[in-house]
């Protein structure tokens, strides 16, 4: 999920509520005084479709031009209060992955722009077919020009680009056959705009719920973790107050002939390390710190007993950075070694 940003200052409010308008000026060009599409009564079979097609492109242009035209607090602002309201491709103009695109465009390397575009390609790859199914293909388009924008070598692309048209022929082909009058053809229009209202207010909804689902289940991960982690502090601190409580025995005398001393921490070659995956809610929000990690290197150089000595800030990498030394590897030793190794978390180095 990602993080809510605060909002920006008063000016920059207001600046954001006049673009936001104009995109809803700009969403609603080509509609009559009674919110329905005007349609030229002698239209040919097709030729509305045609028309809405290049209007939609017409509107998306200027819509893009209004939303580029904001600040990147602005930006920020208005991308968090849509992902929030589960605005998440649609409609066009006031969506978060429009404002996620130009927020990437005017600060290249926004790790929070770039981290909650990836969350949403699989969901508008989706709503690309939906739209295309049901033969809105003004939308589909729409959305297949936003997933190109987001990843333009994306594999699905070349594939719904090819669907889209194959679909679009073909509807062209049975409208042509059955002759849709003018009136009939606005009618279809009108049908797929309410269709696509109610379809894509249903599908964002779910896509933020499961989003939603996600961070909560990375939470109680988190909680759990940093429950076991007291219970652990509370067991040795009962046990270090048992031992001092016993009664002192004296040393036992020293063993006759020493024994082989453990592997240096130092001695340790590493085979294998891989980084820790950064935690996404971190990633977006632009988190950095640290996690110190106690772990035990077995005889067969395999990682053990890892458990999170210190963590700045606490429990948000806890979990990565242990399931990252558990995978570490290191030459086989003649002996355990235990040994710590601090974690860096940094956006820009992930």
């Amino acid at each position: 999920m990602v993080s809510k940003i605060p909002t920006a200052g008063r000016a920059s409010g207001g600046r954001l509520a006049a673009a936001l308008a104009l995109a809803c000026m700009l969403v609603a060009c080509g509609r009559g005084d009674d919110g329905e599409a005007e349609v030229a009564p002698a239209a040919a079979p097709g030729a509305v479709t045609a028309q809405a097609t290049q209007q939609a492109a017409e509107r998306q242009q200027a819509a893009d031009a209004a939303v580029g035209g904001l600040s990147v607090d602005e930006l920020r602002s208005a991308a968090s209060s849509a992902y929030q309201e589960s605005r998440l491709y649609a409609p066009a103009g006031d969506n978060a992955m429009e404002y996620y695109l130009a927020l990437r465009d005017k600060q290249a390397g926004d790790a929070a722009a770039s981290s909650a575009l990836v969350d949403l390609l699989p969901m508008i790859v989706i709503a690309v077919e939906q739209s295309r199914d049901r033969g809105d293909f003004a939308e589909a388009r729409r959305l297949h020009g936003l997933l190109e924008r987001a990843e333009d070598g994306h594999p699905a692309l070349e594939r719904l680009r090819e669907s889209i048209a194959a679909a679009e022929t073909q509807a062209a082909e049975k409208a042509e056959q059955q002759k849709l009058t003018a009136e009939q053809e606005a009618q279809r229009t009108q049908q797929l705009e309410r269709e696509r209202a109610q379809q894509q207010q249903a599908q964002q909804a779910a896509a933020a719920q499961q989003l939603a689902q996600q961070q909560a289940a990375t939470e109680q991960a988190a909680r759990e973790e940093a429950a076991r982690q007291a219970a652990a502090r509370e067991e040795a601190a009962r046990q270090q107050a048992a031992r001092q409580a016993a009664p002192r025995e004296p040393a036992p005398a020293p063993a006759p002939a020493a024994r082989p001393a453990p592997a240096a921490a130092a001695e340790l070659r590493p085979l294998s390390t891989p980084a820790p995956r950064y935690p996404s809610d971190a990633l977006r929000a632009g988190t950095s710190g640290e996690v110190m990690v106690e772990f035990t290197v077995g005889i067969d150089g395999a990682v053990t007993n890892a458990r999170v000595v210190r963590a700045d800030p606490p429990r948000i990498f806890d979990r990565e950075a242990l399931a990252a030394v558990r995978r570490w590897r290191f030459e086989p030793v003649a002996a355990p070694v235990t040994t710590r190794r601090t974690i860096g978390f940094a956006p820009t180095a992930n």
